[in-house]
């Protein structure tokens, strides 16, 4: 028997017959799902080929992935871009390691962040959510000795929904800690 890994799990057992019982959906392909997680990082323009392989392995280690490195297609003067300079680090999951990767993400990194009180609730328009992370060093494959310079990450979800309103609701059945929105109270009049 293979491996399945447990957000998968809950997907299957819970999250697509919830989503069937909530949407309506007469057909199983109708039901959002996962497609991929991008992560994304960008590298300055003055980093040495140390600076770069330690972003490398950090961001391997997240992901488990070895990432691609991303360079740039002209010269910028006023970034002091040369052409085919390093300029970034990506990795895009699919399947199991992007299921270990989200669960990592919502149940161990966003809760270890100081003063945590959920992600933003907005997405892309089409169901997919774009999520900043600051610093990398929130993931607990990442020593904080061995860390130079801290760097962000962004990292993009893309999702099977077609509206928004769809995205969100797989993403909350998944575990993602949205911001609850507080009802705002009616102001009271200052002239009374």
């Amino acid at each position: 028997m293979s491996y399945v890994p447990s957000l998968k799990k809950v997907y299957i057992e819970q999250v697509a017959p919830e989503l069937v019982k909530s949407r309506g959906y007469k057909n199983k392909h109708q039901v959002p799902k996962l497609v991929k997680i991008s992560i994304n990082t960008g590298i300055d323009a003055d980093a040495d080929k140390n600076q770069i392989a330690d972003i490398q392995r950090d961001i391997a280690a997240i992901t488990g992935q070895k990432p691609i490195l991303n360079r740039a297609r002209k010269a910028i003067a006023n970034f002091k871009l040369k052409p085919n300079q390093i300029v970034g680090c990506s990795v895009t999951l699919r399947g199991a390691s992007m299921c270990e990767f989200l669960y990592r993400l919502l149940s161990v990194a966003l809760p270890t962040i100081r003063d945590f009180r959920g992600v933003q609730t907005k997405l892309d328009g089409q169901g997919n959510y774009n999520l900043g992370v600051t610093d990398h060093s929130i993931f607990p494959e990442i020593s904080v000795e061995t860390v130079k310079k801290h760097i962000g990450l962004d990292v993009t979800i893309v999702t099977t929904a077609e509206t928004d309103d769809e995205g969100r609701e797989l993403l909350k059945l998944l575990g993602m800690p949205f911001r609850r929105t507080e009802p705002v109270a009616p102001k009271a009049n200052a002239a009374a």
